[in-house]
């Protein structure tokens, strides 16, 4: 009977991802996509990640854990392993689920949904389970410190670096998705604004006015986030209170600048765990119901398979289908800062080896759920809707009915009409431009919301679905502020101990306000772009992502190697040699593309040359900051790519030492 179960399974999954794959010229129902990803989660899962799990990394349940071992009630705590997962699965679903599968369905749907489907369960779910299986088996070291010991001392340095480098990037990134969603945006912004004292308030309760009313303060927590939302809309009425939440992209730059100082050094226990508790709930119960809603209205996919943009010419991002689209769906696939929280947090709390592969396999197959449910949330949107919301003025036009024009010439219809009846239904004033995936994202959740369960309240499910990916993106934010401000605490405790302090006041105040002022500037580059920031700072982050990933699974095919054989190193190994290849392809283009559009040096090159033509100072200015921040792009990409390969380089010469065998661990 299991046996006919699991080829029913099988079948299933291979008609409906067949189906995807295959569809050409005519609708496709999004009921196939969550069918492919259900069907190929089960199998890899009970088959891959279990053959995995015994004949590679030959866990034993009977084995003492760190959290066991080094239980003091602060970091090493046992714990269950539902709470585990729910605490793992928050710290990496961020916002990369959501907005890298937004961003690439400019290429259509196919290209994207297959890497999510394929690369997570080849290498995202892999490097995630394997990671955490060698950080308990070394009782919770980090990736740096793995890396120190297994390849030497120059791959420890790298990789410390390369991190703390990638942190900064991705906390820039974060905060650019949330500042474009709420521009000139009274809801939005009322909404995300009172998420934060809610969070804070919610961490009193548990703290100090009710300890261990766990249940209570969740659903205070779950309502208080519900009537933010429907009183973001009644602020919005009002004609005076909404000039207190309407501002531009610079100013909520500063705020939001300003927010993750503060989240930075306040106690966790008063914003950050709070606020992670509330989100796993909100992100988890949204999926769900986007999964739900999905399968009552079964919706048509509007988006080709594949479009006219996979040449590179796309208006959301410059950069052709390979590598870009491995690139730009980094989290959804496989993601390097997963590898931050495999070997982080999660390997101290663990309480038995046996959870390893739900935790670590299980909770990257989830993300890859969300992603899938965010491709399908951008797709059943008009291609002309899509196009129209993610596209910056630099490249349709600064008028509406430019941009209008541009995209109908693409061969996409849409019409001014159609795109003032849209924001006037969901709230906003205008949807054109408003790049970073996260407000399309929104409206194509809103309108599968509408649909399934009244089309009358549109503009509640948009501003829900904006304060959905709002709680991702600012968990993650707050969250890697800190853990930034952890990592360069240890590097710089390396040549002036007291600044390694953790515990120190003034210790933590300073690395803080370094690592803020570093993803702030780079926040600020993406803000004063005209193209949006998208096109300068999302490549950026994804090859960093995507290094990191890299730079994980040479760690975990040097300990397979040294500690199992060389085959078992494969398991890592292959999707590590195409991180490679990808990785160092798009970086490579990135600098050195005579597409301006691609190229970091060629857009530099071309911005220079505007500039002799221009005759307003505050214009040539701007254009003489986003040039030189064109060129330390350039310099982070090159930095980002000797220090992949200075790892890759010692797992080479792991393979080719007389070592293996010799360990065990």
């Amino acid at each position: 009977m299991k046996s006919l179960v699991w080829i029913l399974i099988t079948l299933l999954g291979t008609f409906a991802f067949s189906l995807i794959a295959l569809s050409r010229n005519e609708s496709i129902n999004a009921i196939w996509f969550i069918l492919a990803a259900v069907c190929i989660y089960l199998i890899a899962y009970r088959f891959y990640a279990a053959w995995i799990a015994t004949k590679a990394l030959i866990l034993n349940e009977n084995r003492a854990v760190p959290s066991r071992k080094f239980n003091d009630g602060k970091d090493y705590i046992p714990t269950n392993k539902w709470i585990v997962f729910g605490h793992h699965f928050a710290a990496i679903a961020g916002p990369g689920p959501l907005v890298g599968p937004t961003l690439a369905a400019q290429f259509g749907y196919l290209p994207g949904t297959i890497w999510i489907l394929v690369g997570a369960v080849l290498g995202g779910a892999v490097q995630d389970m394997s990671v955490l299986f060698f950080s308990v088996r070394k009782n919770g070291k980090s990736l740096g410190q793995m890396a120190k010991d297994e390849l030497g001392k120059m791959a420890g340095i790298a990789t410390q670096l390369g991190t703390f480098v990638i942190m900064i990037i991705l906390i820039a990134v974060l905060g650019l998705v949330v500042v474009n969603a709420m521009k000139h945006s009274p809801w939005a912004t009322s909404t995300v604004v009172a998420t934060i004292p809610i969070a804070m308030v919610i961490g009193i309760y548990m703290r100090n006015l009710r300890p261990g009313r766990v249940l209570e303060a969740t659903a205070i927590g779950i309502i208080l986030l519900l009537l933010a939302v429907y009183f973001g809309g009644e602020i919005d009425k009002s004609e005076t209170i909404r000039k207190l939440f309407d501002h531009d992209g610079l100013t909520l730059a500063f705020a939001v600048i300003v927010y993750g100082f503060l989240a930075a050094v306040l106690p966790v226990w008063l914003l950050l765990a709070p606020r992670d508790y509330l989100s796993t709930f909100v992100k988890l119960g949204t999926i769900f119901f986007l999964a739900v809603s999905i399968v009552i209205i079964q919706p048509e996919i509007q988006m080709p398979a594949i479009t006219q943009f996979i040449d590179g010419t796309g208006p959301i991002f410059g950069g052709s289908l390979f590598p870009f689209v491995f690139i730009t769906i980094a989290c959804g696939s496989i993601s390097g800062f997963h590898a931050l929280i495999s070997s982080g947090t999660t390997p101290k709390l663990i309480d038995n080896e046996k959870y390893i592969p739900m935790i670590g396999y299980g909770g990257m197959l989830l993300e890859s759920f969300v992603a899938i449910m965010a491709i399908v949330a951008a797709c059943v949107l008009e291609p002309g809707v899509f196009f129209a919301i993610n596209s910056p003025p630099g490249i349709v036009g600064a008028s509406a009915s430019d941009a209008i024009q541009t995209i109908n010439s693409w061969g996409f219809s849409v019409t001014l009409d159609q795109m003032d009846k849209l924001a006037a239904s969901v709230g906003e004033t205008t949807l054109f431009a408003r790049t970073g995936g996260a407000p399309s994202l929104a409206v194509g959740m809103a309108t599968i919301f509408a649909k399934a369960f009244g089309e009358h309240l549109l503009a509640m499910w948009y501003h829900f679905a904006i304060m959905f990916e709002a709680v991702f993106i600012l968990t993650t934010l707050d969250a890697g502020t800190r853990v930034g401000r952890f990592m360069l605490q240890d590097i710089l405790g390396n040549y002036y101990k007291p600044l390694g302090n953790h515990a120190s006041i003034s210790s933590n105040i300073l690395t803080s306000f370094i690592v803020v002022f570093c993803w702030g500037y780079f926040l600020y580059i993406g803000v004063i772009d005209p193209n949006g920031g998208v096109n300068i700072l999302w490549p950026l982050f994804g090859i960093a992502n995507q290094m990191l990933a890299a730079i994980a699974l040479s760690v975990v095919t040097a300990m397979l190697i040294k500690y199992r054989n060389r085959w078992y190193g494969l398991i890592s190994g292959i999707p590590l040699i195409w991180l490679l290849i990808i990785t160092t392809t798009a970086a490579v283009e990135k600098i050195f593309s005579n597409d301006i559009r691609v190229g970091f040096l060629a857009s530099a090159q071309n911005i220079e040359n505007k500039i002799t033509s221009l005759k307003y100072v505050d214009d040539i200015q701007v254009l003489q900051q986003i040039s030189f921040n064109l060129y330390v792009n350039s310099v982070i990409t090159s930095i980002l790519v000797l220090v992949l390969w200075i790892v890759a380089l010692d797992v080479i010469k792991t393979v080719f030492k007389g070592e293996v065998f010799e360990k065990n661990i």
